[in-house]
């Protein structure tokens, strides 16, 4: 039997909480079930915008008598938040709520959360747990570099560290020659932030004298952005440690949601507190496991704010075979794009993922670029803009740079089966940034 095979065993001593994250999948989808029927009761009873959708759509919560009835439920979607800022959205009274949250509002109004204690306290668990997958140990001195306030990442990470007993070091964002300062001095082994900073700070510390890869950072836990495995590899290289992914967004906790294990196939999902579906967005039919499409939740334990079918428009897919890690839990593949900044060229459905992995192969560029697209008469065209590294600048041959465009553009053509223009551009010279990166320039509705 598995239970025996000592490997199996071995490996378990790596896990959080092995009730949670070994449980087999009769009795985890029996748990589903009834934290479903739980939360969707909370919700029709609480929320007068379900109540709404509900009878709208002639469903009452008692019709939900297996998993698979989720599909007559309508989705939820940030426009749903939107129209109910700030508190519409809450199932319990405000003097319930011990922290609220929101989004940064940039597109709108901001998509306000709140938190019970409770909801807290399961928090800093489900990122204890993804935490500890990827390798934290108590033992570790964790930086956390991304900024703190309403954005949940920072938070977030830190009560979660200090869940499994790391010394957290909350340095936020900014000032990033007194990060690389503080990383050294404090020996830190493990960095919190997104990727693209991740490789900034690299580049900094570089500037400043410093080989990031001798400094005692063996872990990256990165997250909030997308990126790509070529993007993996390359702050690995800068950083001398094993950079793991998380996925998580505020609308429904924040991170925690689901994070990557050693084994580093796929992130876990927590699926004792959150139900994941994948759709296709155009039909919204669900999909099968391993085929990509957009991932939708619902939370099965968030008391003050509970979320019914959110459509998160990332592109994921889902694998529910038990890891070699010895966790049972489904995990959801790196999120490859979203459905909102997918790019149409022309008819060319384009992820700025695919862009990344072209460039992130070739050794003569650096990890920094961004993506113009304009419109010239009725046709759309882009560009991209990337950075060189300082070795081909020294060589300061056109005929060479020339030849490295035009790779760059037969790459780009194999990949996205259209024909970009490519611009080569001075190190140093785009825009770094400490958060999430922006990648896309789009001129179009300008």
């Amino acid at each position: 039997m598995m239970a025996k095979d000592p490997t199996f065993i071995m490996k378990k001593k790596e896990i959080w909480d092995e009730r949670s994250e070994c449980m087999s999948r009769r009795e985890l989808e029996q748990l589903q079930l009834e934290r479903l029927k739980t939360t969707l009761r909370r919700a029709y009873e609480k929320i007068p915008h379900y109540r709404k959708k509900f009878d709208e759509a002639g469903i009452k919560p008692e019709d939900i008598k297996t998993l698979k009835d989720i599909r007559l439920l309508p989705f939820t979607t940030k426009d749903d938040l939107r129209e109910n800022y700030p508190f519409g959205m809450f199932a319990v009274p405000r003097r319930e709520v011990v922290r609220i949250h929101a989004s940064s509002g940039t597109t709108g109004k901001p998509t306000v959360v709140g938190y019970t204690r409770r909801d807290l306290e399961t928090w800093a668990e489900l990122v204890a747990r993804m935490v500890f997958e990827a390798g934290a140990r108590a033992e570790d001195t964790v930086q956390i570099s991304f900024g703190y306030g309403l954005f949940t990442g920072a938070l977030g990470l830190h009560y979660g560290l200090e869940r499994i007993g790391a010394s957290v070091v909350p340095v936020s964002s900014g000032n990033t020659k007194r990060q690389i300062m503080l990383m050294k001095d404090f020996g830190a082994t493990a960095l919190v932030s997104t990727p693209s900073y991740a490789l900034y700070m690299g580049e900094v510390a570089r500037e400043m004298g410093m080989d990031p890869a001798s400094l005692p950072m063996r872990l990256g836990l990165f997250g909030s952005e997308g990126w790509t495995e070529e993007m993996r590899r390359e702050i690995e290289k800068c950083w001398n440690c094993f950079a793991t992914d998380n996925y998580g967004l505020s609308e429904v906790m924040g991170p925690g949601v689901s994070g990557e294990c050693k084994e580093r196939d796929g992130m876990h999902i927590a699926e004792d507190h959150f139900l994941v579906e994948v759709i296709d967005p155009e039909t919204l039919e669900p999909v099968d496991y391993g085929c990509k499409g957009e991932l939708v939740i619902t939370t099965l334990t968030k008391e003050a704010m509970p979320v019914i079918r959110y459509r998160t428009k990332d592109i994921t897919s889902i694998n529910p075979e038990p890891c070699r890690c010895g966790r049972t839990n489904a995990r959801m593949a790196k999120v490859s794009g979203r459905t909102d900044d997918m790019l149409i060229i022309r008819g060319v459905n384009v992820f700025p993922s695919q862009i990344e992995s072209v460039l992130m192969e070739i050794e003569e560029t650096a990890p920094h670029y961004q993506i113009i697209v304009t419109r010239e008469g009725y046709l759309d065209q882009i560009e991209i803009k990337v950075e060189v590294t300082e070795e081909v600048l020294k060589r300061d041959r056109f005929s060479e740079l020339e030849k490295l465009e035009q790779k760059i553009r037969d790459r780009l053509y194999s990949v996205l089966s259209l024909d970009a223009k490519v611009r080569l551009v001075e190190p140093h010279t785009i825009e770094r940034f400490e958060g999430k990166a922006k990648r896309i320039i789009d001129k179009r509705n300008i």
